[in-house]
């Protein structure tokens, strides 16, 4: 008998419920506030080197620090929150990451602030982990765009806002009660979470019912290594300007310090502009069409080989037109963003939503290593940023190429059954 087309059981015109639209909030929030957590040491880099004398050497290995612990720590992540209570899982997420932040305003030596971001990106990776995992188990098909779209935009609002009212305040400040004030109000975020947190299953029912897939039935599917693919190839994107962006506009592109905060803020305030209209367009989409894969591939392909294709026309553009070029490159990165999520929450569903997203940020997290040392060894070869877009665009349409091509239909996996499991063991 021929597989029957996936198509999702519930609609965006069924609104959200009180509890859920509350949820999903703080979750826009504990993101909001992870992302600028983890970027304000950029900001700060300056004042830091200066204050501590560090080299620039030095300055490089505690800004990439954060993702040898991030990238490390989202498999174990990805299984600790399909083995036991997502929501506190997060909770206790938050809180390392928080008290990390905050602690780093009291340090005083290179080795103490570098054990301090190894611990925040131990904190921080059980992020999307968890948020995969309560967006599959809690929202409904139907809901899904709309809830990646408040991540996403909670992801990009993040390093806006970090980088226009942060830098204000450290230059009026100084950024130790930056970083202190920061850690200490962001635990404030633990008190409505603890009271709104979803309540409705439990990982052990789950479990009760069947054994999990492991990692490596994740790994046999093909699905997964397209995701993974597309998932590095946007994260290379955006690693890319969230680590360059500045330096670039400043030094290649002769703007101000004044300039290229209002530029860089723009840009990833209409990413996250971009990525709100996405996410409840998409479910109005599939609920209209019941053609989830066609809709969700072509918000995935269209943003991210669309911001590729921008990205390499800025770079050469005239100063003013690449501009222009640049927050359009941004805006397109945004249609895509929510939907590399919620396409593997439908893939992996409910029961192991975590562990395939642990798995799939594993993979796609390496472009946060990858991505600023082979800029800056190309910028240092050619002393111009012109092959450094170059390849971020080419490592974008490769990614909008796997989507097409190695990714399946966006629907549930068809796991094999327990019996099944334990004879092939």
């Amino acid at each position: 008998m021929a597989a029957q087309p996936f198509v999702p059981t519930a609609t965006t015109r069924q609104p959200l419920s009180r509890a859920l639209a509350i949820a999903l909030s703080l979750l826009a929030l504990s993101i909001f506030l992870n992302y600028i957590d983890r970027g304000n040491l950029s900001i700060a880099a300056p004042l830091i080197k200066d204050e501590l004398h560090l080299s620039a050497s030095q300055l490089g290995i505690l800004l990439s620090a954060f993702f040898w612990t991030y990238t490390a720590f989202q498999i174990p992540s990805g299984m600790l929150v399909d083995r036991f209570d997502v929501s506190w899982v997060l909770a206790a997420g938050f809180f390392i990451w928080s008290a990390a932040t905050a602690a780093t305003g009291l340090m005083h030596t290179f080795a103490s602030l570098l054990a301090l971001r190894l611990v925040l990106g131990v904190g921080e990776a059980v992020a999307y982990p968890s948020y995969s995992k309560i967006l599959a188990r809690e929202y409904s098909h139907g809901h899904l765009g709309l809830a990646n779209a408040a991540i996403a935009a909670g992801q990009t609002s993040g390093p806006a806002l970090g980088t226009l009212i942060g830098g204000i305040l450290m230059a009026r400040f100084g950024w130790r009660p930056f970083f202190i004030a920061l850690g200490l109000l962001s635990l404030l975020w633990l008190l409505p979470w603890l009271r709104w947190r979803p309540r409705t299953h439990s990982s052990a029912t789950i479990r009760s019912a069947a054994p999990l897939p492991g990692l490596g039935e994740i790994l046999r599917q093909r699905s997964w290594w397209g995701a993974a693919l597309g998932h590095f190839s946007a994260n290379y994107l955006i690693y890319f300007l969230l680590t360059w962006l500045p330096f670039y506009l400043v030094r290649e592109r002769n703007f101000s310090m004044f300039a290229m905060a209002r530029i860089g803020g723009l840009a990833f305030l209409l990413c996250a502009l971009s990525s709100i209209i996405s996410g409840p367009l998409t479910d109005r989409a599939i609920a209209s069409s019941n053609s989830p894969t066609r809709v969700r591939k072509t918000m995935l392909v269209v943003g991210l080989a669309g911001a590729g294709l921008l990205l390499v026309l800025c770079v050469l553009a005239p100063p003013r037109p690449s501009v222009a070029l640049l927050l359009a490159g941004a805006a397109f990165y945004g249609l895509c963003n929510p939907h590399i999520f919620a396409s593997a929450q439908v893939l992996a569903g409910p029961a192991v939503a975590g562990k395939w997203m642990g798995l799939q940020n594993f993979a796609g997290n390496f472009a946060g290593i990858v991505a600023p040392a082979l800029t800056g060894f190309l910028v240092d070869r050619t002393s111009h940023f012109f092959w450094a877009f170059v390849v971020t665009g080419a490592v974008s349409w490769i990614g909008s190429l796997s989507w097409i091509y190695i990714v399946g239909p966006i629907e549930p996996v068809s796991w094999p059954s327990p019996r099944h499991r334990t004879a092939s063991a």
